[in-house]
């Protein structure tokens, strides 16, 4: 799978997307290791959940503080006071966007990797079925990956098993992997901090709900 190394670090917020690639992490690397943030958003359950997750499946999770995100920029995932976008703005990003994020987390955990010698990193960054995050798109971590190589003078090789998946095919992903219950009843997706299936409403849900009906139909 890698041309550099047989150990990975893994980005685990506790959703569906990235326990999925914890799992695929494990099936494609002899050893894992996870990473974490609390970045001041606004449900940290799902770092208690990350950490439930990562210790069944018998990873090493560390987990960091990033409270300056908050402070930073204003948008509806750090600020309770804003409501939440029902859908994409047609002339903007949703305000659940928040700027850097991807690009702060994945140099921490270029930091924690190179720290253990470890050169490959995984996300779950998802181009094929996102909200309009510009950090999620494949360019942008090409950009990344080839910007971290350079500022530390090691190879780093960034893994995103699901950039080019749906949400159906990230749940067909998850049922090969064995680990479907997993994903559907211990994971936090849901932007308004409801695990499992969530609150049914918000963005995150309605995308997770939409991908599972289409999955569990094709499967019948």
């Amino acid at each position: 799978m890698s041309k550099t190394g047989k150990s990975a670090v893994v980005l685990l917020s506790g959703g569906q997307d990235s326990t999925t690639c914890l799992y695929w992490a494990k099936k494609h690397f002899e050893k894992v290791y996870a990473i974490g943030f609390r970045y001041g958003q606004r449900h940290e359950f799902e770092v208690e959940l990350a950490q439930k997750i990562a210790e069944q499946a018998s990873v090493p999770y560390v987990i960091h503080e990033i409270q300056t995100l908050k402070k930073l920029s204003r948008n509806s995932l750090t600020n309770s006071d804003i409501a939440m976008d029902a859908e994409k703005p047609a002339d903007s990003l949703p305000n659940t966007f928040v700027p850097g994020r991807n690009m702060i987390f994945l140099n921490y955990a270029a930091v924690y990797a190179y720290s253990l010698g470890v050169h490959n990193i995984v996300t779950g960054v998802s181009q094929a079925d996102y909200s309009g995050y510009p950090d999620c798109r494949n360019t942008f971590i090409k950009s990344v990956n080839a910007s971290l190589n350079l500022a530390m003078d090691y190879e780093f090789e960034i893994h995103t098993p699901l950039m080019w998946c749906d949400k159906e095919a990230v749940w067909q992903l998850a049922d090969e992997l064995g680990v479907f219950d997993i994903v559907r009843t211990q994971t936090l997706t849901c932007y308004n901090g409801v695990p499992a299936d969530g609150c049914g409403h918000c963005p995150a849900c309605t995308l997770r709900a939409k991908g599972l009906e289409k999955y569990l139909r094709k499967k019948q």
